[in-house]
């Protein structure tokens, strides 16, 4: 059942203390899941650098990974301190550990700031490039959250700069292998655009899922121009961006990727059609993998889009050789 309450009743809502529970919350260990968008940017580099297999490599994807996850937890600290007046009115949302009171808020800034220089530490071991991207990344993440920019209430600009993250987290992977090898610009682009598929998905799936323009627009600033159709074009806009970019990268670095491209697009058509569900998973991408459907489309294309960048398939390059002069 949709909410139809235009505002949610605050006042007979009983806060919590706060505790340190709810200030590990804030930290939201379970979005460390979405970590995972570093492994192409590894696989993709050992492809093309084979002499990054190295006996420090799993050293270095550890002590990456630990990097990435405390960085991204100090964005997510950030967000849940900025965002507690607009969670408020969020029928789920409200039950936040901020909006319960459960987390003393200067002790969070704290926590945001602690979390940050721990992940740029650990990720200076890697190396001076690897930090700078997990600089960018929380870089981002105040230009997202922040007053007076604040990007996630500007319409389509909200979109462009969450996404970015995408491509921060590829080449988080890609540094991490160390090698010298610069990073395909096609695949970069083709990755922050699925990033934004991704998200305009779930900007969708939360204005279906919240029936009521006040409580939408008191929720999320950009819900006041947003409606289903601009969304929709948007969707599609950045999806066929993201295959035009990968379709580039594979014509130019390898071939065989285009055998991948029937279970790409399973894994899109399958996330789109997960956003016309109620209370949809695509609103916290961190439970997807609950979603039987989606997860074998996204195993089966991941192995099959890792075992073709290792494995050649000569035939290919004699059917798409080109015909004219």
């Amino acid at each position: 059942m949709r909410v139809q309450n235009s505002r949610v009743d605050v006042l007979s809502y009983k806060a919590a203390p706060a505790t340190l529970r709810g200030h590990l919350k804030i930290a939201r260990v379970d979005h460390w899941i979405k970590n995972v968008f570093v492994l192409p940017g590894i696989v993709v580099a050992i492809s093309i650098d084979r002499s990054t297999l190295t006996s420090g490599l799993t050293k270095h994807i550890v002590v990456g990974l630990i990097s990435i996850c405390l960085v991204t937890s100090s964005n997510y600290v950030l967000n849940e301190i900025l965002d507690a007046e607009y969670d408020r009115e969020h029928p789920g949302k409200r039950d936040r550990p901020i909006p319960r009171g459960e987390v003393r808020i200067p002790l969070a800034y704290v926590e945001w700031i602690v979390l940050m220089v721990a992940g740029l530490g650990i990720g200076l071991t890697i190396s001076t490039r690897f930090a700078i991207d997990m600089g960018i990344l929380w870089a981002m993440g105040c230009v997202y959250n922040i007053p007076p920019l604040r990007s996630k209430d500007i319409p389509y600009i909200d979109v462009l700069t969450e996404s970015i993250n995408n491509p921060l987290r590829f080449l988080a992977g890609w540094y991490i292998t160390g090698t010298r090898a610069l990073p395909p610009a096609s695949l970069v682009v083709s990755y922050w655009m699925i990033g934004c598929y991704f998200m305009s998905i779930k900007r969708f799936a939360e204005l279906r899922e919240i029936d009521d323009l006040s409580l939408g627009k008191a929720y999320r600033k950009s819900f006041a121009f947003y409606d289903e159709r601009r969304l929709l074009v948007s969707i599609v806009f950045y999806g066929s961006q993201a295959m035009l970019f990968f379709g580039a990268f594979i014509m130019r670095y390898r071939l065989e990727l285009i055998l991948s491209f029937p279970l790409v697009a399973l894994v899109m058509a399958t996330y789109l059609s997960l956003a016309f569900k109620h209370d949809s998973a695509v609103q916290r991408p961190e439970g997807l993998y609950r979603e039987p459907a989606l997860m074998a489309a996204v195993i089966s294309c991941a192995a099959v889009m890792i075992m073709l960048l290792f494995i050649d398939v000569p035939i290919l390059h004699n059917i798409f050789v080109p015909s004219a002069p």
